[in-house]
């Protein structure tokens, strides 16, 4: 092996002694692995999720007439399901129809002084026992599509990744529309950034108003809200508040209230 190795070597190599010849094998076997080593390439959290979206999607065996029917391609339209109220049980449904980006609300706050902890994603709780204390941890996940489509679901479990997967599930299930409009009027075909008109909505104490914005405004509402409404579709809106704003729960559901009594004050 080392007279093979050293063909091409310069005469001063070969007139080394067993113990550097060991080094040197040593070392052009490593430099040999090194360039077989395969080059990965960096990908960021968004293409890994939906890779293993698009696996999930693959793999899936639907269990329901309405996961066959998606699956086979015969129903394409998800506005359909949802104006025929189908109750959507699978979240693979969801997946194979819409483009979804997801985020996370803070709904949870880290330990600190004074109550001044930092915001966090999950929320710790525990519950008294006889033996010990049990931590269980909550999670919110907000789904959308930014096309008007957008879906809020809670999920709990003993850890944190548990819990947020079941709460990224339990929004897809619950996925709406979201009706759109003008906040004055437009060309024909122009796309709509706002909601239609002033709408208002309710959870627990906090009221919660979304008004009509003219364009480039923004979202002129709480950080958690703003989330909602971006995966929404909307671009711009004014909100008026009223009441414990700071317990996200409530305010996002308040947000989600608000979102659907648009179709009904429609009618």
């Amino acid at each position: 092996m080392a007279e093979k190795l050293l063909v091409n070597k310069p005469k001063d190599l070969i007139e080394a002694t067993p113990e550097e010849m060991q080094k040197i094998e040593k070392a052009i076997v490593a430099e040999e692995k090194k360039e077989e080593l395969p080059i990965y390439i960096r990908r960021t959290r968004e293409e890994m999720e939906q890779e293993r979206q698009k696996q999930a999607i693959a793999s899936w065996v639907p269990k329901t007439d309405l996961g066959r029917l998606v699956k086979t391609g015969k129903l394409k339209d998800i506005d359909k399901i949802l104006l025929e109220h189908k109750k959507i049980v699978e979240p693979e449904i969801v997946d194979t129809l819409l483009h979804l980006e997801q985020d996370l609300l803070l709904i949870g706050q880290a330990k600190g002084k004074f109550g001044g902890g930092k915001r966090r994603a999950w929320r710790q709780t525990q519950k008294k026992t006889m033996e010990s204390n049990v931590t269980s941890f909550s999670c919110m996940a907000v789904v959308g599509d930014k096309n008007g489509h957008v879906g809020i679901g809670l999920g709990k479990a003993k850890e944190t990744l548990p819990s947020r997967a079941k709460a990224q599930r339990n929004a897809r299930l619950n996925i709406m529309k979201v009706t759109r409009g003008f906040e004055t009027k437009e060309e024909p075909g122009a796309k709509p950034h706002t909601v239609p008109f002033v709408v208002e909505g309710k959870c627990g104490s906090v009221v919660l108003k979304l008004i009509p914005a003219p364009r480039g405004t923004g979202l002129v509402i709480g950080a958690e809200c703003k989330k909602i409404l971006r995966l929404a579709g909307i671009e711009d809106v004014y909100s008026m508040t009223k009441g414990q704003t700071r317990t996200v729960f409530n305010f996002a559901n308040a947000c989600i209230d608000a979102l659907k009594k648009i179709d009904r004050m429609k009618l």
